[in-house]
């Protein structure tokens, strides 16, 4: 699989003040996920991707060019849904997209005849000549999706696509992505403080911290390798039930006579333990699940 971005010893300064430190690395992901605190460097890595800042030391290259040497190369590859609003005051969604299609290269007919397709998709076909100053919050971050894949990049810049939406329009947004995602066109680098955005978009993850990339993720490796960490506690002794569970093939421990800690086989799932529990006449009176979570991978990144 050829890499989406490669960090190559990537530095920022601002006034002489380290934002990004050092970065390295290959992505190469349907979905990257970009994660790290406030400060952490997520939108600086992201304008310096786009161009907005010159890289003070190393480079950085998207999809094997050089974002020093090839920028105009690069522009009519990607496009950008920013964080805060970027519209123009009293313009139309359609004209708004219209232009941006055109910025991105497209001869204005195409333009036009773009904007309508990407107003439909996202959902604002009815209203793509209504004034985007009265458009609600979840409509105008539509309409910043609509800009930004108008032109058919290969890859998309995400920034907090569903900051501030209501669950109705988060939803919405985020099955928009996955759709996206899911079409095998486009690339997607989604920006987001929200855990349960990467973690329901993305199959890699990049977690910064201080301007230092401190962690990388592949989400689809962890979710296959993934063990279920299972503490049973039965009324009576549990000898019945760790008979069966090591027939089933599950590692286990006995912590007393009424506890086992048990690891689950690929594809075991818990039901299974109750219906064991029911044909043996267990009862079972506590069961405690814990699998490792993009949270519980975050915070050990963070050093919480």
């Amino acid at each position: 699989m050829h890499a989406v971005i490669e960090l190559d010893g990537l530095s920022v300064r601002f006034g002489g003040r380290p934002i990004l430190k050092q970065l390295q690395g290959s992505l190469s992901g349907r979905a990257i996920g970009l994660l790290g605190p406030n400060g952490a460097g997520k939108t600086t890595l992201i304008h310096t991707l786009l161009g907005f800042h010159p890289p003070s030391e190393g480079t950085a290259r998207i999809f094997g060019r050089d974002i020093r040497r090839d920028r105009r190369a690069i522009i009519g590859l990607i496009g950008y849904m920013p964080e805060n609003e970027a519209y123009i005051a009293g313009q139309s969604a359609v004209r708004l997209v219209r232009l941006m299609a055109e910025l991105s290269g497209l001869p204005s007919r195409l333009a036009l005849e773009r904007a309508h397709e990407a107003l439909f998709y996202v959902g604002l076909g009815e209203a793509r000549y209504r004034n985007l100053d009265t458009y609600s919050l979840g409509m105008k971050q539509l309409a910043k999706l609509a800009q930004a894949i108008v032109h058919g990049p290969k890859l998309l810049f995400l920034d907090e696509p569903t900051n501030g939406l209501d669950p109705p329009h988060r939803s919405r947004m985020i099955r928009l992505i996955q759709e996206i995602r899911d079409s095998g066109d486009v690339n997607i680098i989604l920006s987001s403080h929200l855990l349960r955005d990467v973690e329901e978009c993305c199959d890699e993850v990049l977690i910064l911290k201080d301007g230092e990339l401190v962690q990388y993720c592949n989400l689809e490796e962890e979710r296959r390798a993934n063990r279920k960490f299972i503490e049973v506690e039965t009324h009576e002794d549990n000898s019945a039930l760790a008979t069966e569970v090591e027939r089933l093939g599950c590692e286990f421990a006995l912590l007393s006579s009424r506890k086992i800690k048990m690891v689950l086989p690929e594809g075991m799932e818990i039901r299974e333990l109750y219906r064991i529990a029911a044909e043996r006449e267990i009862q079972i009176r506590r069961l405690d699940y814990k699998r490792d979570s993009l949270q519980d991978i975050f915070l050990k990144a963070m050093g919480t």
